[in-house]
């Protein structure tokens, strides 16, 4: 078999002009096929990162506090309680927020919107400061009461900036109407859906305008240390929870917002808690992962019927040129299967080396264009959920573009090199190239 290897090289070699053509074509779209791995990675990674940070946690534990059976409010009473149970039944917990949850209309001097209004305790949040881009002002003006942050989108439609005030109206759980007076702190960069329907506030500010108890919130965000143990640990936490005494609801996969409708329908008072994943909390966005994934494969899709149209091309040719060699090696005894392991065996070589040239060539690129932090048009920042573009390398996700490809050359020489086999010594040496 090292011979077959030492001769398919040295064919490689002789042949230079036709290797480097079809090398660089598989180099190519290797480079490409990586590149785009990159964006698609880069984009599904700020999604969820931006999604996780902004909007939702790994795990949720949410709920709904009635006062009578016919208005709910999104509550968790006494939640100190339930993040010791947290930490004792979940030891991959990287660290735990608690949020506020509301909504109301703010109301300029100039004009006036509804929006999500999120309660955060800004010296407790490290994810935040990673993900929001500030365009005035800065994050840590949160640490005061009475304060806010708007995305540039809610700061053009209020015509307000950083030292402006505004009004929050909302009713309260106890059926109150409600008014409190924020200054703007902040404006931030927008980041699509995750920035047009919620504003953040400090949680004295929210905790004043609902006329909660510090012991009160509206959400406890858990970050794991994997995101993948999201599943497996939300079921260990339902029955640490259950054991506790907690009433639970069943498990609905939607954002909370869709839930109020059915909870207000339900006969009972009091509390209950909702317990949700992140892959629930942003199951309105989770098309935008899918159009991705699904645009990726339909060009990886082209991308290899491309190379297999010109790899299959090429070998023909190539067998066409050296059919006198071939008779050659089978009258000197070379077996028809060694005869076929040698085309293949050129074609594994060429692309190896082609796709590991296309591998460097497109991580390249794109570690290139992610020090340009490219901006991308507002009516995209919709979908991506961030204001740049950005290129991830997953090595395994890459490590198996590469191998497609190089299988998929492999493969491809199959039924050139079993025709080439098959021919007969005496008409193979006879042919006039």
């Amino acid at each position: 078999m090292s011979r077959l290897f030492l001769i398919a090289y040295r064919n490689l070699l002789q042949h230079r002009q036709r290797t480097l053509m079809l090398g660089g074509a598989i180099a190519g779209v290797t480079a490409l096929l990586v590149f785009l791995s990159c964006l698609s990675a880069g984009i599904g990674q700020t999604l969820l990162t931006s999604a996780t940070t902004v909007s939702t946690g790994h795990i949720n534990v949410g709920g709904f506090y009635k006062v009578t059976s016919g208005q709910s409010a999104p509550l968790v009473l006494d939640y100190g309680k339930i993040e010791d149970i947290i930490n004792k039944s979940l030891p991959d917990v990287d660290y735990i927020v608690a949020r506020g949850r509301g909504w109301g209309r703010l109301v300029s001097d100039q004009d006036n919107t509804q929006a999500g209004i999120v309660g955060v305790d800004i010296d407790k949040e490290p994810g935040l400061p990673k993900v929001l881009k500030m365009e005035q002002g800065s994050l840590e003006g949160l640490a005061q009461a009475g304060t806010i942050l708007l995305f540039e989108s809610q700061a053009k439609k209020l015509k307000v900036k950083v030292g402006d005030s505004l009004v929050i109206s909302t009713q309260t759980p106890r059926g109150v109407n409600n008014t409190v007076d924020v200054r703007v702190v902040g404006v931030a960069q927008d980041m699509g859906l995750l920035s047009s329907f919620s504003v953040f506030v400090s949680q004295q500010t929210l905790r004043q305008l609902y006329q909660l108890n510090p012991s009160s919130t509206g959400v406890l965000q858990i970050f794991l240390k994997d995101i993948k143990r999201s599943e497996p640990d939300l079921a260990i936490l339902r029955k640490a929870l259950s054991k506790a005494g907690y009433t639970l609801m069943d498990r609905d996969a939607e954002a909370f917002w869709f839930k109020f409708q059915a909870v207000n329908d339900e006969d009972w008072t009091g509390q209950k808690l909702d317990l949700t994943s992140w892959d629930d909390e942003i199951s309105f966005i989770s098309w935008t992962l899918k159009a991705v994934d699904g645009i990726t494969f339909m060009l990886t899709t082209v991308l290899l019927v491309i190379i297999a149209i010109g790899i299959m091309n090429t070998l023909w040719i190539a067998i066409r040129e050296r059919t006198r060699e071939i008779g050659t090696l089978r009258a000197i005894g070379m077996d028809k299967s060694w005869v076929a392991a040698m085309f293949v065996i050129e074609a594994f070589l060429l692309g190896a080396l082609g796709t590991l040239v296309g591998v460097l060539l497109g991580c390249l690129a794109a570690a290139f264009l992610n020090t340009l932090s490219l901006p991308v048009p507002s009516g995209v920042q919709i979908f991506l959920m961030s204001s740049t573009l950005k290129f991830a390398f997953e090595p395994l996700r890459i490590a198996k573009d590469a191998g497609l490809i190089t299988l998929c050359t492999t493969l491809i020489a199959l039924i050139p090199s079993t025709k080439a086999a098959g021919m007969r010594p005496v008409t193979a040496m006879s042919h006039i190239g």
